[in-house]
C-alpha cells in the first residue's frame, strides 16, 4: 500500500542526522535483547519518503543488495523492497541498512524497529540489534552517511572505501573462530557470557559459577602446563621420558652451536624457535650447514628467549590431534599453502585464483586464510625449481609454505575417525604428560591410520591454546563440534552457570526492600551481591560507594566470583540509559509507581514510567516470578507482561476489592503476601493456593517502629514475597525480617533513628511528594506513640527537606505542600548538584508549596531556607529542644550522620543509634535459634560511624558493616 506523500516545503537535502546514540546491553524499553538506539532527525527529508526520491531505491539496492532478503513487516523475503517502492521514511531505511551492514561484516543482526518521536516532527527512534556494540554503532553511522549521499552526493565519499574500512574495524573486534565456537555452544545451553576485554578474554557464567576462557585456554588450564608447552625442548624431554615417540632434539643459542647440533643429529633437520607459535620461524628439511645458517636467522627473529631448537626431520604428513579433558576429540590433516598447476597460468596467477575463493580472508576473518607471497614463499618456490612467473604443468602441486598452519594459507582435511587407536592413545598421553586440559598435539607420520611405532613418526609439538578452525571448518570432510567438550569441561552436565537474581524497582521503597531481601539470604549463609543507590555490597562489604543502581554495577556483581545470590536495585535512569545489566532476572519486585522523575528523558506520564519499570517484569523467565504490589493499579497491570508466575502483596483489608482479587487468585493456586488483622495486631501471612502460613506480627518487626512505619510494612511484604518465591524457608524469612532494623549500618540513610539531646532525630532519603505522604503519616503515628513521654504541647516537629533540581516545578511545590501538613517547622535545603537550577530556585519552589499549605490551614507555622545541607543540619540541631521530633530528608546521609554523632553525648564513639527492642517473648521467634548475627539491640561497637572503603576491614556492627 503506497503511503500518502506529503507536500514538500523545500528541496530534499542530506539532512538525516543522528542526535543521540544509546547502547542497550540488556533488556530495555524497546527490546528484550541488546540493541542500539539512534535518535535521528530527518530535517527536510521528512517531506521525502523513498517514493519521492527519484533513483534512490535503485541506487540503494545496488549499493547494498542484501536488502532484497529483508522481510520487514511483510514477513516474506522482499518485503522491505516493497516498502521502499511504496514509500517509507529514511529513519526506517537507516535501520535496515545498519542491520545489513552488520550482517555483511559477519555480525548477523536481524531485529529492529523505527518509531516516530511523539510531538516532534521529523524525529525518529531507530532501534536495531547488534552482536558487538562498536560494530553496531559504526553500522548506524555508515548507514546515515550512505543515505545522505544517495540523496545528494557528498564530495570525497566513496561507499566501497568506507565499507571496507568498516569491515576492517569489524574484523579487529570480532572473536576468533575458536572463541566464537565456544560462545555459540555456551549460548545454546543458556550459559551467559561477558566479554572482559577487547580481545578474547571472556567470562562464562555468573558469580560463583563463573569460568573464564581466553581463546581455547580456560580457567582449568594450568600456568605450569602452558610454560612447559611453551618450552619445546622441555616438552620433548618429558614426552621422551614417558616413552612417547619424539624426534632427536638439541637446543642452542648461537649460530655455531646450532650448526654443530645439526651435525650431531644428522641431516635433514628442522630449525625452529624454542617458544614460537603458529609455525612462525620454522624451517624444515634442512640438508646442509648453509641451510641451517639461513634458518638460524629466521628462527632467531621469532624467538623471545633467543633459544633455538634443532631436531631431526621426520618425514610424513602433518596431523593435528585435539585433546580436551584427556580425550581425543578431533584430528585434522594439515596441508601447507599450495596451488595446483593448470598448464596455462603462472604461479602468481594461481595464487590470485586461489585467494579469490570466498572462503578465504585476511587473518581469521573467514574459515580459510589467504596465501601470502613473501620472501620465504619465493625461496620455497625456488627449492622446487619455480618462480612466481613459472607455469606449472597441469595437476602439479606447488608448495608456498612448508608447514600446514591455517594461518599461513594451509587447508585441513578431517581425519577424526581415521586414526589408529594406538596413535590416539599416544596423543592423549602426551597431553596428560604436559598437563593441558585443552591441547593440540602435532603428529608427523606417513599415515595416521597405522601405528606410528611401526611406520615411524613422532610428536613434534604440544600446543596450548590450539586453534579450532581446522576442525570446525575443514576444507575437506565433516566439521567436528569440538566446542561441546570444552564447555562440558567447564560446566559438566547438571552444573549451574547462573546465580539467582532478584531485581527490585519502584518509585519508593526499592532500596529498603532490596536490603531486606539481601538480609534474609545472608541469614541463609548465601554470599549476597547487592546493588543500590548507596553502592555495591559484596558479602556484607561495601566495595563501591556511589549510586550503583544501574547496569554497570549489576555486571560488577555478576563478575564477582564470591557471589552466589544477587539482589539488584534497578533505577529508572539506568534502564533508560543502558537497559538491564544482564539478560534476565529470576524474580522481579515492583514496589509502586508514583509521580517522580517525570519530565525527564521523554517520560512524562505515570503510564510511561510504569513501562520503564516493567522492563524487569518482562525479563522474568517462565520459571521465575514477579512480586507485584496489588494496591497500585499501574503495578497491577504489569501482570500481563510477565512470562512467569505472579506473587501479589497487598496492604488492603480483607473484604476490599483488591483483597478479593488477591484472595481469588490464591484460591486458583496462586501466591500472595497479605495482612490479617486481629486483636493482637496485624499478622503477615503468606498464601499459596488454599494454604495460609503465618509469618510475623508487623508491630514486632524493628523496621516498622511498632507498626507506625506503614511503608516498611509494605516493604516487608514485598521482601517476604520475593524470598518465598526464591525458595527461602518460612522460618528464615521470619528471622530475616525480625532481625532487620533501620540502623545506619543495616540501612544507611533510610529511617535511621538517632537520639540527640533527648530529641529523636530520623535521617531519611525521602525526596518526593508520594514518599512525603507516607513519611508524614509515620511522623503522625510515631508522635502518637510518644504521648506520655513528653508534653506534646511544648515539643515541635521539625522537618528538613529538599528535592533534586531536575524535577518539575509542580512536583517541588507538591513536596512542600505535603510536608507542611505534618511538621511545625520546615527547613528547606538544596542538593549540592543543582541539576540546571539556579541557587535557591529549588528551595523557593518547595517553600512556595509550603506557604500555600499554610494558607489553607496546614500544621506548619514557620518555613526557613538554608541552602547548604550541612549548614541546614546544624541550623536544625541548634533549634532542637528535648522531646522534639526531627526528620531530616537528606542527600548526603554520611555527612549528616557524622554531624549528628559529633553532637550527641550518649556514647563514647558517637551517637546511640536506636532500635525498637525486640520482644523476646514473641512466640514467632526464639532468639536462641537465630541464623543471623544481627541483634535487636546494639552491640559494643554500636554508634561507630565508619567510612568503608575497598580493602579496609572494620569490626562487625549489627549484621553488616556498610
Amino acid at each position: 500500500m503506497a503511503v500518502e506523500v506529503p507536500t514538500p516545503t523545500g528541496p530534499a537535502r542530506p539532512d538525516l542526522t543522528i542526535l543521540e546514540t544509546r547502547i542497550y546491553r540488556g533488556p530495555n524499553v524497546w527490546s528484550y535483547q541488546q540493541a542500539i538506539h539512534l535518535v535521528v532527525d530527518l530535517g527536510s527529508l521528512e517531506d521525502y519518503p523513498t517514493v519521492s526520491l527519484p533513483g534512490f531505491t535503485e541506487q540503494l539496492l545496488e549499493a547494498v543488495p542484501g536488502l532484497h532478503n529483508h522481510t520487514c513487516s511483510r514477513g516474506r523475503r522482499g518485503g522491505f523492497v516493497e516498502r521502499l517502492h511504496e514509500g517509507t521514511w529514511l529513519g526506517h531505511v537507516a535501520e535496515h541498512v545498519a542491520l545489513q551492514l552488520q550482517t555483511l561484516a559477519g555480525h548477523e543482526s536481524r531485529r529492529g524497529k523505527t518509531r516516530a518521536v511523539k510531538g516532534v516532527r521529523g524525529r525518529y527512534n531507530v532501534i536495531y540489534s547488534y552482536t558487538d556494540e562498536t560494530v553496531g554503532v559504526a553500522a548506524g553511522k555508515l548507514s546515515v552517511r550512505l543515505l545522505n549521499h544517495l540523496v545528494a552526493p557528498e564530495d570525497g565519499f566513496d561507499f566501497e572505501t568506507e565499507f571496507n574500512a568498516f569491515l576492517r574495524q569489524a574484523e579487529r573486534v570480532a572473536f576468533g573462530p575458536s572463541t566464537a565456537a565456544i560462545l555459540e555452544e555456551a549460548a545454546s545451553r543458556d550459559i551467559p557470557f561477558i566479554r572482559l576485554n577487547s580481545a578474547s578474554l571472556v567470562q562464562l557464567g555468573q558469580g560463583v559459577h563463573a569460568q573464564r576462557i581466553r581463546a581455547t585456554m580456560t580457567s582449568k588450564t594450568g600456568a605450569l602446563a602452558v610454560d612447559i608447552a611453551s618450552d619445546k625442548d622441555l616438552t620433548t624431554k618429558l614426552l621422551g621420558s614417558a616413552g612417547l615417540p619424539v624426534p632427536k632434539q638439541e637446543s642452542a643459542r648461537t649460530l655455531r652451536g646450532t650448526v654443530e647440533a645439526a651435525r650431531r643429529i644428522g641431516f635433514p633437520v628442522v630449525v625452529k624457535p624454542l617458544d614460537g607459535n603458529h609455525g612462525r620461524g620454522v624451517c624444515l628439511n634442512l640438508m646442509s650447514d648453509a641451510d641451517v645458517e639461513k634458518a638460524y636467522d629466521i628462527a632467531k627473529a621469532e624467538s623471545r628467549r633467543g633459544t633455538i631448537i634443532v631436531e631431526s626431520f621426520v618425514t610424513g604428513r602433518d596431523y593435528r590431534c585435539l585433546i580436551v579433558g584427556g580425550k581425543m576429540q578431533a584430528i585434522a590433516e594439515r596441508v601447507p599453502a599450495h596451488v595446483i598447476g593448470d598448464g596455462t597460468s603462472t604461479v602468481s596467477e594461481l595464487v590470485d585464483l586461489t585467494n579469490a575463493d570466498p572462503r578465504r580472508g585476511v587473518g581469521h576473518e573467514k574459515v580459510l586464510t589467504k596465501i601470502r607471497v613473501d620472501a620465504n614463499a619465493e625461496e620455497i618456490l625456488a627449492g622446487q625449481g619455480y618462480t612466481l612467473s613459472s607455469v606449472p604443468p597441469e595437476g602439479e602441486m606447488v608448495k608456498l609454505a612448508l608447514t600446514g598452519n591455517m594461518s599461513t594459507g594451509g587447508i585441513s582435511i578431517d581425519r577424526t575417525f581415521d586414526a589408529h587407536p594406538d596413535n590416539v592413545e599416544i596423543a592423549e598421553e602426551a597431553a596428560r604428560m604436559v598437563g593441558l586440559d585443552v591441547a593440540g598435539i602435532d603428529f608427523i607420520c606417513p599415515d595416521i591410520t597405522y601405528p606410528v611405532r611401526e611406520t615411524g613418526g613422532a610428536i613434534c609439538e604440544v600446543n596450548a591454546a590450539p586453534g579450532f578452525r581446522m576442525h570446525t571448518h575443514p576444507t575437506v570432510g565433516e566439521p567436528q563440534f569440538i566446542a561441546k567438550p570444552v564447555v562440558d569441561l567447564l560446566f559438566p552436565p547438571g552444573a549451574q552457570s547462573r546465580v539467582p537474581i532478584v531485581a527490585v524497582t519502584g518509585t519508593n521503597g526499592k532500596t529498603t526492600t532490596s536490603r531486606m531481601i539481601a538480609h534474609i539470604f545472608k541469614g541463609l549463609g548465601r554470599k549476597v551481591g547487592m546493588t543500590s543507590t548507596d553502592g555495591v555490597v559484596i558479602d556484607e562489604r561495601l566495595v563501591i560507594k556511589a549510586d550503583a543502581s544501574g547496569p554497570r554495577s549489576a555486571r560488577m556483581v555478576l563478575q564477582n566470583p564470591r557471589v552466589d545470590f544477587a539482589v539488584m536495585e534497578v533505577a529508572r535512569g539506568g534502564i533508560l540509559r543502558e537497559g538491564l545489566g544482564y539478560d534476565r532476572n529470576d524474580i522481579a519486585v515492583v514496589t509502586n509507581v508514583q509521580p517522580d522523575h517525570l519530565g525527564l528523558k521523554g517520560i512524562d506520564t505515570l503510564r510511561q514510567l510504569a513501562d520503564v519499570k516493567a522492563v524487569i517484569v518482562e525479563a522474568v523467565p517462565r520459571d521465575g516470578f514477579a512480586v507485584l504490589n496489588a494496591d497500585d493499579p499501574h503495578v497491577r497491570n504489569m501482570r500481563r507482561r510477565c512470562s512467569g508466575g505472579i506473587v501479589w502483596f497487598t496492604m488492603a483489608e480483607p473484604g476490599s476489592e483488591v483483597r478479593e482479587f488477591v484472595d481469588d487468585y490464591c484460591r486458583r493456586g496462586g501466591r500472595a503476601v497479605v495482612l490479617e488483622p486481629s486483636e493482637r495486631g496485624e499478622m503477615i501471612v503468606i498464601k499459596h493456593g488454599r494454604r495460609s502460613m503465618q509469618l510475623a506480627w508487623t508491630h514486632l518487626l524493628p523496621a516498622t517502629f511498632g507498626g507506625a512505619a506503614r511503608f516498611n510494612v509494605a516493604n516487608s511484604l514485598a521482601a517476604a514475597g520475593a524470598a518465598f518465591a526464591a525458595g527461602a524457608p518460612l522460618h528464615d524469612i521470619r528471622q530475616g525480617l525480625r532481625t532487620f532494623a533501620t540502623t545506619y549500618y543495616l540501612s544507611p540513610g533510610r529511617l535511621n533513628l538517632i537520639e540527640v539531646g533527648n530529641a529523636d532525630v530520623f535521617v531519611d532519603y525521602c525526596h518526593n511528594a508520594a514518599g512525603m505522604k507516607e513519611l508524614g503519616a509515620f511522623v503522625d503515628r510515631y508522635a502518637a506513640q510518644k504521648q506520655g513521654q513528653h508534653d506534646l504541647t511544648k515539643t515541635s516537629r521539625i522537618g528538613m527537606i529538599g528535592a533534586a533540581g531536575d524535577r518539575r516545578d509542580d512536583d517541588m511545590r507538591e513536596l512542600g505542600h505535603v510536608a507542611a501538613q505534618h511538621f511545625d517547622v520546615l527547613v528547606i535545603r538544596e542538593d549540592e548538584r543543582l541539576r540546571g537550577r539556579k541557587p535557591g530556585e529549588t528551595a523557593g519552589l518547595i517553600a512556595e508549596g509550603a506557604h500555600t499549605a499554610m494558607q489553607e490551614g496546614a500544621r506548619c507555622r514557620q518555613v526557613e531556607v538554608v541552602l547548604d545541607e550541612l549548614e541546614a543540619t546544624r541550623h536544625v540541631l541548634a533549634r532542637t529542644n528535648p522531646g522534639d521530633l526531627v526528620v531530616m530528608c537528606v542527600d548526603q546521609h554520611a555527612m549528616v550522620v557524622t554531624e549528628l554523632e559529633e553532637r550527641t553525648k550518649h556514647a563514647q564513639a558517637g551517637a546511640r543509634i536506636g532500635l525498637p527492642s525486640a520482644a523476646t517473648s514473641d512466640p514467632d521467634l526464639d532468639p536462641t535459634t537465630l541464623t543471623s548475627t544481627a541483634e535487636a539491640e546494639g552491640t559494643e561497637a554500636e554508634g561507630e560511624a565508619l567510612a568503608v572503603v575497598p580493602g579496609e576491614t572494620h569490626p562487625p556492627l549489627d549484621d553488616t558493616a556498610i
